[in-house]
């Protein structure tokens, strides 16, 4: 039981990043928006993350240097993807390298730097339960925000006027300027919200999963949670279940590694990432006409002069 604890906690851990970076990318696309900079954006937050609460002891304001690193990151996407109408796919890939480069510059001066990782809740009688009562009760803040986050965003586009906008937006920017609607303001925001939650999940990896920085942390997380959006058919309901299951994937390489598996380490490291491939070409391959990918995804959207 204590081993199923600890690889259930383990999971949880390393889904949070996924989730959270996944949410934001979500709601973009759901936008008509592609933004292929979440790498840039959840490594940009790292350096961010972990410079603002070695500066202050608090992993509440690093937090906050993240979500604001990684939402003037795309700001930048925003200028360009949709104030000048720049090739999205081509903006978002620049996003990246420069959000590489980025968080090498800032994050230089810290590298064998430790900081005390995110406490975690603790309440009387309940984080002492066995079995779960350090999965339900015991996470750091950024696992419940990760869980709340996705239940607002589901909230958000099927229960509001604001989100039934957003997906119209999405479906058929044209239709929706003719309405009177600002697609392009709501795009921004619904970008910038991408970004802060990209930014976030990259502080989460010093603030909360490692206590210390290094460049290219994120290791591919971005890249992953872009693959999950497509995997969730852009449903938040599946997005959990998505999250969850490529992060029990990357810990399963590590328990398999420890368990004296005959099987090399960098073919157990590279599972996850071969785990997308194969969920994308199957998802692909099944999907039929009646898929709920926005109709405007990644188009250009130029109002009238």
């Amino acid at each position: 039981m204590e081993l199923l604890e600890a690889i259930i906690l383990a999971v949880l851990a390393a889904s949070t990043p996924l989730l959270l970076a996944a949410s934001g990318e979500l709601l973009v696309e759901r936008a008509g928006v592609l933004n292929l900079g979440v790498e840039g954006m959840m490594i940009v937050g790292a350096a961010c993350g972990f410079a603002g609460a070695w500066a202050t002891g608090s992993t509440l304001i690093g937090a906050l240097c993240g979500i604001f690193a990684g939402i003037a990151l795309s700001l930048v996407f925003a200028l360009m993807a949709l104030g000048l109408a720049v090739n999205q796919v081509a903006t978002g890939l620049a996003l990246t390298i420069l959000g590489v480069g980025v968080s090498g510059l800032i994050g230089a001066g810290f590298v064998g730097e430790r900081i005390a990782t995110a406490p975690r809740l603790y309440i009387p009688g309940l984080t002492t339960l066995p079995f779960v009562g350090k999965i339900l009760f015991g996470e750091d803040a950024f696992v419940y925000v990760s869980i709340a986050l996705i239940v607002a965003i589901w909230y958000f586009l099927y229960r509001t006027r604001a989100g039934l906008i957003l997906r119209a937006i999405g479906d058929n920017h044209v239709s929706a300027h003719a309405l009177g609607y600002p697609v392009l303001k709501i795009r921004t925001l619904a970008v910038m919200f991408g970004g802060g939650c990209a930014g976030l999940a990259g502080a989460y990896l010093p603030l909360a999963y490692t206590p210390f920085f290094v460049p290219g942390m994120t290791a591919g997380r971005g890249w992953i949670a872009l693959a999950l959006v497509v995997f969730a058919s852009w449903l938040p309901g599946r997005l959990v279940i998505g999250a969850y299951l490529f992060g029990a994937v990357s810990i399963l390489q590590l328990h398999a590694q420890g368990w004296g598996v005959g099987v090399p380490s960098q073919l157990m490291s590279a599972l996850p990432y071969l785990a997308t491939v194969v969920v994308l070409v199957l998802i692909s391959r099944t999907r039929s006409g009646g898929s709920t990918a926005p109709a405007a995804l990644g188009t250009v959207f130029v109002p009238d002069r």
